[in-house]
């Protein structure tokens, strides 16, 4: 039967929170009359949390569970809650007691009275250190200015989807920073955010280190690549390939015109060698040759990839 509300919650070792949160999300839930259910993604937890999940199902209807063997992280996590749902809107919000399920209703209200896509949260307020704020903050500058989504917060845990967004992208690899621009990319393009309440952490302790700022920016870079050019490689590496190509060639005209002028004016002319144009145009055209040669590798894997024409239609006419 389908509800109002799904909650994916992803979690990792968070024994102590789980039962606190489960009691504040249906507390919400109940007040404000919504049919719901809560799916616990536990990615390979090695305390009790999956116990405890088990607990809070037998108890209450609305929760349910799926355990993964061993970590696969956070991406992974969401793809597989997302396929699970069955809501009309989708949440998603981090266990760990940070993000308040008091914010649920009114970006309930966003998605169904006021059309959006999808609402991030914006830790306007953070309580964390200055090691993971200021690394933040910069992270959400660079992933703005490439994707050209205006939100203040991209990896923040508690969102809104409509369902049809959930169900129409695929999150993998760590790339659940950068869902928004998944969902610009599969043409979901009313994106907005609003200011949620950052809560301190308490218990545990953060299950991310500084190395996910250096993996976020690989895969923004990647994610980019992937949405502009996936379709179309040869328009990436030919571009480049045949500037390359064009560097490469007019330095072998000026090796060879003033080789040439060298002739004509009877003077011994040095070795072509010697001369450091000839290392420049050599390399020049040689990488040239191999960005063609990758767009074209490129543009036969997307030809014969099985998605190559999966284009997704919103609306369609007899």
């Amino acid at each position: 039967m389908k509800k109002d509300i799904s909650i994916v919650i992803p979690l990792l070792n968070e024994e102590e929170s789980l039962p606190e949160l489960n009691e504040w999300i249906k507390k919400v839930m109940t007040e404000n009359n919504f049919s719901y259910e809560v799916l616990y993604i536990d990615d390979g937890s090695t305390d009790q949390s999956w116990s405890i999940i088990e607990e809070l199902n037998k108890k209450d209807d609305a929760v349910k569970g799926i355990k993964f063997r061993r970590n696969y992280g956070k991406s992974a996590a969401l793809n597989v809650g997302f396929e699970a749902t069955q809501g009309n809107v989708v949440f998603t919000m981090d266990a760990d007691l940070q993000d308040s399920p008091e914010e649920l209703p009114e970006l309930y209200k966003m998605i169904t009275e006021q059309g959006f896509h999808l609402v991030s949260g914006w830790k306007k307020k953070r309580y964390d250190p200055l090691s993971k704020t200021i690394p933040t903050k910069l992270f959400n500058w660079a992933t703005r200015k490439m994707t050209g989504i205006q939100l203040n917060d991209f990896n923040c845990g508690l969102k809104a989807y409509q369902s049809e967004v959930v169900k129409n992208i695929e999150v993998y690899g760590e790339m659940h920073r950068y869902i928004p621009a998944i969902a610009k990319w599969a043409g979901f393009t009313r994106i907005t955010e609003k200011a949620v309440v950052h809560q301190e952490r308490k218990y545990g302790v953060t299950k991310f280190g500084l190395e996910r700022f250096i993996n976020g920016f690989l895969d923004l870079l990647s994610i980019n690549f992937v949405g502009k050019f996936g379709k179309r490689p040869m328009h990436f590496f030919g571009t480049f390939g045949t500037l390359m190509f064009f560097v490469g060639f007019v330095m072998v005209l000026y090796v060879l015109g003033e080789k040439i002028f060298y002739l004509y004016e009877g003077v011994k002319a040095p070795l072509v060698t010697d001369k450091p144009h000839f290392y420049v145009a050599l390399t020049s055209m040689v990488i040239g040759v191999q960005l063609f040669l990758a767009g074209f590798l490129g543009e036969l894997l997307s030809r014969n990839s099985p998605n190559r024409n999966n284009y997704k239609i919103e609306k369609e006419l007899g």
